[in-house]
């Protein structure tokens, strides 16, 4: 069967990706190694992450605010582990000016160098927490719950769009408490709302769970994340909530005055999803004509394509089309308005439609003059997009049916791309291997999707942790995290001996 891809699945994953991201005209690259272009339709799709996760992030009492791009390098200096676990990826700014080299170009100019180097934003736990050192002097101001939508820049070796990039788009929340309990509260909290957010705005099945030591966010006391199976079986990291303790609050000051007149410091709390989340959707959802965007974040749901004739018929047909999108518009869908698009741009249908098939608009709906003529519409599910006979699988419909049931087509289209994705993963879960040794012959196997394997777990920590890590390196293996609320556990764990007090998941990952 031929695709609309240039590359399948199979053939080459990775530029597979690539063509999904090219052929949906999602982004392209800047010319600045790392940063894309991210353009209208895969900021489309970040536009309706953006929207559905703000509201969950409002839900919870959290305030959205901003802060600065540029961090002076005194604050990162007051937080050594922080720090080392960003420094190799930052940017620094040094000078303020430029002037010209005499030879028709620019250099820094020596005078203008800054008395203090800026780092430009990486994550902004130094930043806030200095305002917080501000805003926070009572127990009565506490818990403070604070977001914000920004860009970051994490100067990466090895980029690829969406998943890892230089420059990217992400939100941040940041709270303080006063004690342990309500900010371990927040961290799952959040945790529980991107676990949320994955699979019913996405319809990307995830396990949430804790991170082992060695995979915390540098100076957490415990980090938490959500991990997709994508569908070269390797792990995406979609999300993560940290637990911080005190370190941060006593390098920035972040202290309470309590109800006994005490001074205590708070605990603090960091949590962030980003553009990685388009990569996710692409990798679970993608198929070899393109991209399948879920309903709840589709920039549009429903795509009208008039089959024009540039003759005197096409003025009746476009009124009926108009016809038709108003009576969609006037609909709801998973709780909001359905989105509809009239393409009436110039061009063959079948090439029109083959562009939004690439796209991955969850219905499209083609309607030619005998169409209009007797109320009727052709419609084409992105999810079923081929009869069994390899031919594009349009179904004819009256019009008033069609509208009829519009609102719960979309609705199966979220839900049965959710049921794929999930059957998927939990058809590549293994738990038949047991010892080291069935580990490395497991993924030593020609596997194209070698999925992930859960083991019994001992929870080591530093020296023993490190040998572990060593140990997965060696195979290009990552521990993804310990399931939340897992089943009780028995047996010992294939690394260390030790009796098991929990599952983890071992993959390869992105």
């Amino acid at each position: 069967m031929k695709h609309a891809l240039s590359v399948t699945r199979s053939e080459n994953f990775a530029a597979w990706y690539q063509d999904v991201i090219a052929e949906a005209e999602m982004a392209e690259e800047s010319g600045v190694r790392g940063c894309m272009v991210i353009k209208p339709w895969g900021y489309g799709i970040w536009e309706r992450i953006q929207k559905l996760m703000d509201a969950r992030i409002k839900a919870a009492g959290v305030d959205n605010c901003y802060f600065p791009l540029f961090i002076p390098l005194s604050y990162f200096a007051k937080e050594a582990e922080h720090v080392d676990g960003f420094a190799k990826e930052m940017a620094v700014v040094t000078h303020h000016r430029l002037i010209q080299d005499g030879k028709g170009g620019l250099v820094p100019d020596p005078e203008a160098k800054l008395e203090e180097p800026l780092i430009v934003r990486p994550t902004s736990e130094t930043v806030i927490g200095q305002a917080m050192s501000r805003w926070v002097q009572s127990w009565r101001d506490l818990p403070l719950l604070t977001n914000q939508w920004a860009n970051v820049v994490r100067w990466e070796m090895r980029t690829r769009m969406f998943l890892r990039t230089s420059e990217f788009l992400w939100q941040e929340g940041h709270t303080a408490h006063a004690d342990r309990a309500d900010a371990m509260t927040e961290t799952l909290r959040a945790l529980e709302m991107y676990r949320a957010h994955a699979e019913d705005d996405l319809a990307m099945p995830v396990i949430a769970g804790e991170k082992p030591e060695n995979e915390r966010f540098p100076g957490a006391v415990a980090t938490y994340s959500i991990e997709a199976m994508m569908q070269d079986g390797k792990a995406l990291q979609a999300g993560t909530s940290h637990y911080l303790g005190t370190g941060f609050a006593e390098a920035a000051g972040i202290r309470y005055q309590d109800k006994e007149g005490g001074q205590q410091l708070c605990h603090t709390t960091s949590w962030g999803v980003s553009t990685r989340l388009i990569g996710g959707v692409i990798m679970t959802h993608g198929d070899d004509d393109g991209l399948r965007v879920p309903p709840r974040i589709a920039p549009q749901q429903i795509v009208i394509l008039p089959m024009l004739r540039d003759d005197d018929g096409d003025e009746a047909l476009l009124a009926y089309c108009e016809d038709l999108r108003k009576a969609l518009a006037a609909q709801s869908a998973l709780g909001e308005p359905i989105r509809v698009l009239l393409d009436k741009r110039a061009g063959k249908a079948t090439q029109k439609r083959w562009a939004w098939v690439k796209k991955g608009v969850p219905l499209i709906l083609e309607i030619g003059g005998r169409d209009a003529a007797g109320g009727q519409v052709s419609v084409l599910r992105r999810d079923r997009l081929y009869r069994p006979d390899g031919k594009v699988n349009f179904i004819g419909q009256d019009k008033a049916e069609f509208l009829g049931q519009a609102a719960s087509e979309l609705e199966d289209i979220q839900a049965s791309l959710f049921a794929e994705a999930a059957a998927r993963r939990d058809a590549e879960i293994h738990r038949e291997v047991t010892d080291l040794a069935g580990l490395e012959a497991f993924f030593a196997e020609d596997r194209k999707h070698p999925g992930w394997v859960e083991l019994a777990w001992s929870r080591p920590t530093g020296a023993a942790l490190e040998g572990v890590v060593q140990k997965l390196k060696a195979l290009k293996l990552t521990v993804r995290n310990t399931p939340m609320n897992d089943a009780p556990v028995s047996g010992t764990c294939p690394f260390t001996g030790e009796p098991a007090v929990e599952r983890i998941y071992v993959a390869r990952a992105y």
